[in-house]
């Protein structure tokens, strides 16, 4: 249940919706078998999978929990080309002449029409947090476009949502560097962890470093040359650690063992259902909480209302 990565957005005048009005919503865009002409398709499916009974919303405490279903069918791009470029061969013996890049396209399109419905499918299922008192939504993504997927689904299951990335008044990188440069400009229950990536302003290129000392004479000279901390590793007073990124993303998530022996010691009478509840509303609280500390070390959110769409 806990979650590795977080991309978080700020709601801004978010329906409210009641448990049972969202449940129905959900349910109408709930997940169903890919289609044989389907290249990929998301729908909410249950968080707990056969355990929760079908049950596509867990609210605890004002935290939302959901889960999408990804499915996409693998069809590699190097076997559509191979066999393209067979039936432009066969074509061009038979025929005589060069096939025009406009029949190579349709070809491409007929092809990949023919092989979809044989191709494997790959499933992933990738959670949601909605945190209803502080509209904010987390969710657990390996990539900002996986993210964005998911945010659309619920757009649509809603009828229509307004959220944006959220964003901090001091920009993430500039921040991360100064952090890494002068120890004292820290935070005191932030400590540094053991992974840095350094951006060049120029063409330079990203150096990443991995189980190092962050305050080692190397790194200093790197941040002295000009290099700009685009991801770093920190913690907050044990309680949780990941890897900032200068997008406000957090990867690599950890949360500290006193969290984790909370969940395991909880009186859940081994039953699994509850068990996933009691991990989600620890998780949920504590990253509500270290989000907002998070936030203020950043000089405060950046709130920025969505711009209207054109013709509005």
């Amino acid at each position: 249940m806990w979650f590795k990565h977080l991309h978080l957005y700020r709601l801004h005048g978010a329906p409210e919706l009641d448990s049972t009005t969202l449940t129905d919503a959900l349910d109408a865009h709930a997940a169903k078998p890919l289609g044989t002409a389907d290249a990929r398709r998301l729908g909410w499916t249950a968080p707990a999978g056969r355990l929760g009974g079908g049950q596509l919303l867990h609210e605890i405490q004002g935290h939302r929990l959901l889960s999408v279903l990804r499915q996409e069918r693998l069809l590699p791009a190097s076997v559509v080309k191979e066999e393209v470029d067979e039936q432009v061969a066969d074509i061009e013996a038979r025929e005589g002449r060069k096939v025009t890049r406009k029949e190579k396209t349709a070809l491409k399109e007929q092809v990949t029409e023919e092989l979809l419905p044989r191709a494997f499918i790959r499933s992933q299922k990738v959670d949601l947090w909605w945190d209803t008192r502080r509209q904010l939504i987390g969710i657990n993504a390996s990539s900002r476009t996986r993210a964005e997927d998911v945010l659309d689904l619920l757009r649509e299951t809603l009828g229509s949502l307004k959220a944006t990335p959220l964003s901090s008044q001091t920009l993430p990188i500039r921040a991360m560097t100064t952090w890494l440069g002068d120890p004292a400009s820290r935070p005191a229950d932030l400590q540094l962890g053991d992974q840095v990536e350094l951006k060049a302003k120029g063409d330079d290129g990203v150096l990443r470093a991995r189980q190092v000392d962050l305050d080692s004479d190397e790194i200093q000279q790197l941040l002295e040359s000009g290099r700009q901390a685009s991801k770093l590793a920190v913690s907050l007073e044990g309680r949780l650690s990941f890897v900032l990124h200068d997008d406000l993303a957090l990867k690599s998530l950890r949360f500290g063992d006193a969290l984790i022996e909370e969940a395991d010691h909880a009186d859940d009478g081994d039953d699994a259902l509850a068990r996933l509840e009691t991990d989600f509303i620890l998780m949920a609280q504590a990253l509500s909480d270290d989000i907002v500390r998070l936030i203020e070390w950043l000089d405060g959110e950046n709130k920025q209302e969505p711009a209207e769409p054109s013709g509005h």
